[in-house]
């Protein structure tokens, strides 16, 4: 008796997995859904997915991933016979070692891998889509405007002073906070942490006092930093120069506010791992087939 071979099932070529945080990447989910993909993400913390906004085609994984986090991810895509056509990196520019890893997992499992190339506000606008809020991001800052500090590290805060004075917003996230504090000695510090219990327990434990501490997510919007840096009656900035919405953001308030901008340098991209601007991006990846 003839048996016929059993019929593989079909691979899926509409799923993509991107890799990002809360900043860039709810406006590029948002993007990659619109045009139909079903679109896996994965962020560190719960609190991060309510950057998110919800919708049936999105997936949203929670915890850091490990060494082996990368290539387990896309072993079991490709297991259960669901593989991603794409890759997206669109993680922050100083997360060197999950794009380093990304890099190393894709290229072992021939899996297509694409890196978003943030937009440089000190040459050209920032071209993604409005916040989830609804309100526009901010446009590149005028020519005219006050070019910030580029700092190769936290340490170089020592050589901006003299610091009595002067308020200072870090905006550096919280695991620099100590080093940060002790290199602007004499300053009055103020900082900016992500909403999360671990991020308020090191900015406290850095020495700052709870009235002096906002637990805000990257893409709250510019009405609310405007405020926050208005009622500190902040100086002096200090974050990352992480491109795209975020370093827009600060540029155009520290121009508008009269604040002093200074920037922790990005880390060199290497040759191997140069982006693609938002548009060629999502030109690239197209549609699903």
């Amino acid at each position: 008796m003839h048996r016929s071979s059993p019929v593989a099932a079909p691979v899926a070529k509409d799923r993509l997995w991107l890799v990002a945080g809360t900043g860039e990447g709810p406006p590029l989910a948002a993007a990659l859904l619109q045009r139909g993909w079903r679109v896996q993400v994965n962020v560190v913390t719960a609190a991060a997915v309510r950057a998110y906004a919800p919708h049936p085609a999105l997936e949203i994984g929670v915890g850091a991933l490990g060494p082996q986090g990368v290539a387990q991810v896309l072993q079991e895509a490709q297991r259960k016979g669901r593989p991603f056509r794409w890759v997206v990196d669109a993680s922050h520019p100083f997360a060197v070692r999950i794009s380093d890893e990304l890099q190393r997992a894709c290229a072992a499992l021939e899996q297509p891998l694409l890196r978003l190339l943030r937009a440089d506000p000190a040459r050209e606008p920032a071209l993604e889509p409005a916040s989830a809020s609804g309100a526009p991001w901010p446009t590149t800052p005028k020519p005219s405007s006050p070019e910030p500090l580029l700092l190769e590290g936290v340490s170089a805060l020592e050589g901006c002073g003299p610091w009595q004075g002067r308020r200072l917003l870090l905006a550096i996230g919280s695991r620099q906070l100590p080093e940060a504090l002790a290199s602007s000695e004499g300053a009055r510090h103020f900082a900016r942490v992500l909403p999360a219990p671990s991020a308020l327990a090191l900015a406290l434990a850095a020495g700052l006092p709870p009235e002096r501490i906002a637990c805000l997510r990257p893409a709250v919007g510019a009405a609310v930093e405007r405020a926050l840096c208005r009622r500190w009656a902040i100086s002096h900035v200090l974050c990352r120069q992480s491109g795209g919405r975020t370093e827009t953001l600060w540029r155009t308030l520290a121009a508008d506010l009269g604040l002093h901008l200074l920037l922790l340098r990005a880390p060199q991209e290497p040759h191997a791992r140069q982006g693609l601007a938002w548009a060629t991006l999502l030109e690239r990846i197209g549609w699903p087939a």
